[in-house]
């Protein structure tokens, strides 16, 4: 990055306290190195950047996302649950090339900036095995956007079918005998792969960080989580995996294992502060209680837990209990897009329906601090997610004549409940204009376009047998869940309404 000193003029800086004064910013290699009253003197060859009427805030991080679904934006139906999305989670994937791969991860990355997010945490799927090329893409197109990101293949194996104790006995004839013979790679073949990418990784890890992502728990044997454990702790790099997502998890989990999911994972020594889990929506007091005594972090995605109905976290007794929480955007097949505002303004909301007392309420303040510093924490990343000294200077500039901040009264209430990304006027990550005034500098977005509406035509032609197949199921996987979910689990995470089956 530019070595030169860069001074910001004249913006109303959000502090991480929240609060919010006119102030300059300079910044150089990338970091911000003094914040002062506006005005104060600089070098006279420092590159000015205005900031007149506009307020800033620390970029927006993810933490958790899947770039994968980028492509398949409008693919979900909209009645859709957890489980009968994850019925055709597959389906296409294998006809997906390397080209591909970089294009839906530069989608959601354009996005993601265009929506001042600067960073996130990115688990993506390559059927049938991860590889060091497919990632790499996915890296690389990172790296074009301009933005920071934590990338890892999302694995597993088992199959869904596998995974869930019944299921298959569930399932009419006809379609049981399609599905039973179905399998995953082998672990062993997955475990191999994924050391070849943690081996050739060439990217600066200041931008682009490797992880690995064993997707759900139920679809992981004990020994494949083992292994990947195992193998996080020789590379040093995080793990991410999907805990406790939906009630039916929740059930089948205690069902197969006689206890919880997060009972279990801890007598697999698999909890511990390199590890993050998203959602971790049907979790009881003890859940919680392991999960902070081993460190382990949060990614909470409140846009696609409603969107599939999943319920709501219960994410103020985890920030009582010291559990470090993030906001996540997840993918935008099941959050409808990568918009960390409306993820955020949703996380406070959400506060206020799982209890009554206000003063446990996530406020506006606390709801940016999860989407910046706490999301920070989960990707591992020590110096973003804050305007402060010695901070990497990834910083949104947002316009202060938008509706929503007329009048000016309380900016950061004002931003948290009602900013839609709308106001983004300029982005700047690492010191780097990556965004202005409505044009994405560092990727070609009419090319992407134009290459993502080809793509679609292309995989949906070709993959049209397996989406069928997939949705001619996706029913009766959806009906023996919500069986499960509704047998007998004492949590109510769904609003408190009580199953009634």
């Amino acid at each position: 990055m530019d070595k030169h000193a860069i001074v910001v003029r004249g913006g109303l800086v959000v502090a991480p306290a929240g609060k919010c004064s006119l102030q300059d910013l300079l910044i150089e290699d990338g970091k911000i190195v003094a914040i002062d009253a506006p005005g104060f003197s600089v070098s006279a060859d420092a590159e000015v950047v205005s900031a007149a009427d506009r307020l800033l805030i620390p970029g927006l991080i993810s933490s958790h996302t899947h770039s994968h679904g980028a492509l398949n934006r409008g693919a979900v139906d909209d009645k859709v649950s957890l489980e009968m999305f994850l019925t055709g989670g597959a389906s296409g994937a294998e006809s997906r090339g390397v080209k591909d791969k970089y294009l839906s991860t530069a989608l959601s990355a354009a996005e993601m900036i265009r929506k001042g997010c600067t960073a996130c945490y990115d688990l993506s799927a390559e059927f049938p095995l991860p590889s060091v090329e497919g990632i790499s893409a996915m890296a690389r197109a990172y790296r074009d956007a301009g933005m920071r990101a934590v990338v890892a293949p999302m694995i597993t194996d088992k199959t869904i079918y596998e995974a869930l104790p019944g299921l298959l006995e569930a399932l009419p004839n006809d379609i049981r005998s399609r599905y039973a013979s179905l399998s995953s790679a082998p672990g062993t073949a997955t475990i191999d792969a994924c050391a070849q990418i943690l081996t050739n990784w060439d990217f600066d890890r200041r931008w682009i960080r490797p992880a690995l992502g064993p997707s759900i728990p139920l679809h992981c044997s004990d020994e494949f989580l083992t292994e990947c454990a195992r193998l996080a702790s020789e590379y040093d790099v995080p793990l991410q995996t999907h805990l406790a997502e939906s009630r039916a998890q929740a059930f089948l989990g205690q069902a197969r294992y006689a206890k919880s999911l997060v009972e279990h994972l801890e007598d697999l020594d698999f909890l511990s502060e390199r590890l993050s889990v998203a959602h971790a929506i049907w979790l009881d007091d003890d859940d919680i209680e392991r999960l902070a005594q081993r460190g382990v972090r949060v990614a909470h995605n409140p846009c696609s837990n409603l969107r599939l109905g999943s319920g709501v976290a219960p994410v103020r007794k985890m920030i009582e209990n010291g559990i470090v929480v993030g906001i996540g955007t997840d993918a935008s097949s099941t959050s409808d897009g990568q918009n960390m505002f409306e993820a955020t303004r949703l996380a406070s909301y959400l506060s206020r329906i799982d209890g009554f007392e206000t003063e446990k309420w996530l406020s506006a303040s606390d709801a940016l601090h999860l989407a910046t510093e706490g999301s920070a924490k989960v990707l591992g990343f020590e110096r973003i997610g804050r305007l402060a000294v010695g901070y990497e200077a990834d910083i949104v500039f947002l316009r202060l004549d938008s509706p929503h901040f007329v009048p000016l009264r309380a900016p950061l209430i004002q931003m948290v409940f009602a900013e839609t990304g709308s106001s983004v006027h300029t982005v700047m990550i690492g010191g780097r204009i990556v965004f202005h005034d409505g044009k994405l500098l560092t990727l070609d977005e009419g090319l992407l376009r134009r290459d993502a509406q080809e793509a679609a035509l292309r995989l949906d032609r070709a993959n049209d047998v397996a989406l069928a197949g997939a949705a001619s199921v996706a029913r009766f996987v959806g009906m023996f869940c919500a069986a499960q979910g509704c047998t007998g689990h004492p949590l109510r995470r769904n609003l408190g309404v009580v199953c009634e089956c």
